[in-house]
């Protein structure tokens, strides 16, 4: 078994000539096609490259283009040529300038013999086709496509919406059924010569020149025809990204491409010294003789898609920044939303901090500036606390503070006095653990001692904002684990609150707290919401807090708060 190769050149000809040398130095014959745009010094320069190489050939040229029946023609002025002046070629391979041999042709030429009359080529239905890209499956074998996708995109796209309008469905030839697959294949001398003296080739010709792509079906549909023995496969590692464009390997793909066990490898970058230097050496050591397993590094390329299309959890970057709803992860890890805590508890801060041995924020959205833990002006990931950059985008500002932090719980405090911009992105964060005890912004009016008619002011703003956030809050669209407690019903039993609070942020650390946050004085308070009432100032949002307050109650039955989500 002697296989043969032809080569569809159109650029970085001076390594199809290092290929197409490397297979003729080891006694198998070559035919090469170059695209008849290029120059003809360029020609010249290549056949003078291979001078002396009696086993190499170049066929007629054809002017190729992406999508059109070109590439198919040029194939099969290589293949004709190589069948006629090579007859002792048993396959014909087609590659490509950019495709590189990952193995000796003496080992590929040793699987052929052992695999006689078997034709490898990508043959599979539309049907079962999963990774057309562009919209255009089995259209493309009954629509017209006689534009340029490339050049004449205006034209292309009209031409087949207008087809579409008018229903139009080309009649497939006889016995014909379309197949599509990768048109880089190894054919039998036998098989590619029956479908090059097909008797129905010209009706054959005629109706693949206007589909669509038909590099990818003609072969492929054909072979169905008239092969005694088909390998669905293509012995030629080809990778394509999401968007349907091939990959390219370059230097550090060595290791890679070595373990793919494949005869060859496409697309090639031309500058890749190591790559070429270490496949066309006849020094390299040889390695045991596998079968082609691309499916080996199938994993690599799978999770450098899932990166490129949905990027890491909670990672946002200029180059992919998504669509809402398209991230993948609004934030990189949980993080915990106090909100009414610290107008209740003195150095609550601190006390959560000692207590789940982390560091607490204060208010991360305050107006005047950005309280971090410590007081620092600065905090991991360069992040200022410069109240007008973080308000520049307030969610970028929290998803950078998670990123940054990432493998540390991030807990903070928020209220109606803050800035409510990232209020929407917190609801819908499933990583957000927000606990909310309503009305408790009044205690700090309360004990503030200013002007009544401007707390009256205040305490009809505050309600109004929170009310809004709340609503946020109970949305349906809200992902975040929520408890909202009124002041009045978290005061009925607050320890036995903070407990299920801590035991959700740690569940190793199920044991009650030694110490109690500080609780403020609240004697007089019961009448300041009198007041506010009095003063046509309805506070709601406090719950049905009793006139005359009891002492803090540390036995008293447990009460659920209402769990949102």
């Amino acid at each position: 078994m002697k296989p043969g190769f032809i080569m569809l050149v159109h650029e970085a000809l001076h390594r199809a000539g290092q290929v197409a040398r490397y297979w003729a130095s080891a006694g198998f014959p070559v035919v090469i096609h170059v695209d008849r745009r290029v120059p003809k010094a360029r020609m010249a320069a290549l056949q003078k490259r291979l001078t002396g190489l009696d086993n190499v050939r170049f066929c007629r040229r054809h002017a190729c283009e992406w999508g059109t029946w070109s590439l198919v023609a040029a194939m099969q002025s290589a293949a004709e040529t190589l069948l006629k002046e090579f007859p002792e070629a048993s396959h014909v391979v087609a590659t490509s300038g950019s495709c590189l041999p990952l193995r000796p042709a003496d080992e590929l030429a040793a699987y052929l013999a052992d695999r006689p009359g078997t034709d490898f080529i990508e043959s599979v239905t539309t049907a079962d086709v999963a990774w057309t890209v562009g919209g255009i499956d089995y259209e493309r074998f009954v629509l017209y496509f006689p534009f340029s996708w490339r050049r004449q995109r205006r034209l292309f796209d009209f031409a087949v919406a207008l087809q579409r309008r008018l229903s139009i469905r080309r009649r497939l030839p006889p016995r014909l059924v379309p197949h599509l697959g990768s048109q880089w294949w190894c054919l039998t001398r036998e098989t590619l010569t029956r479908i090059l003296q097909d008797p129905d080739r010209r009706r054959h010709e005629a109706y693949f020149r206007y589909v669509w792509i038909p590099d990818e079906s003609y072969f492929q549909s054909l072979v169905r025809l008239h092969s005694d023995r088909i390998d669905s496969r293509s012995l030629t590692l080809s990778k394509f990204d999401f968007q349907g464009k091939p990959h390219v390997f370059y230097d550090d793909h060595l290791q890679l491409l070595r373990r793919s066990d494949c005869f060859l490898a496409r697309k090639i970058w031309p500058e890749a010294e190591r790559l070429y230097g270490h496949f066309l050496s006849r020094e390299r050591a040889l390695q045991p003789r596998a079968e082609p397993n691309p499916a080996r590094i199938d994993r690599l390329f799978a999770r450098a898609t899932e990166q490129r299309t949905r990027g890491r959890p909670g990672l946002y970057s200029q180059s992919r920044y998504p669509l809402p709803g398209r991230e993948n992860g609004k934030t990189a890890g949980p993080y915990s939303v106090f909100e009414g805590f610290s107008a209740l508890f003195e150095g609550f801060e601190t006390w959560l901090g000692r207590h789940l041995g982390s560091r607490v924020h204060g208010h991360l959205f305050a107006p005047q500036r950005v309280e971090f833990a410590g007081g620092d002006k600065v905090y991991h990931g360069a992040l200022s606390d410069s109240a007008a950059l973080r308000d520049y985008d307030a969610d970028r500002f929290l998803t950078n503070l998670i990123w940054a932090t990432r493998g540390e719980r991030q807990c903070f405090q928020f209220g109606p006095r803050d800035n409510q911009a990232p209020a929407w992105m917190m609801a819908t964060d499933a990583n957000a653990q927000i606990s909310v005890i309503s009305g408790a912004w009044a205690v700090a009016l309360w004990r503030s001692r200013r002007d009544f008619a401007e707390l009256r002011r205040d305490a009809a703003s505050l309600q109004r904002i929170e009310t809004e956030h709340l609503e946020i809050l109970r949305s349906p669209w809200a992902k975040a684990r929520v408890r909202i407690w009124t002041l009045a019903e978290f005061m009925e039993n607050p320890m036995e609150n903070l407990q299920g609070i801590l035991e959700e942020i740690d569940p190793q650390r199920p044991r009650r707290p030694t110490e109690a946050p500080r609780m403020v004085q609240l004697d007089g308070f019961a009448q300041f919401l009198q007041k506010l009432r009095n003063e046509g100032m309805q506070p709601t949002l406090t719950g049905d807090f009793p006139a005359e307050p009891g002492p803090f109650p540390e036995t008293a039955a447990p009460t659920r708060p209402r769990l949102v989500r």
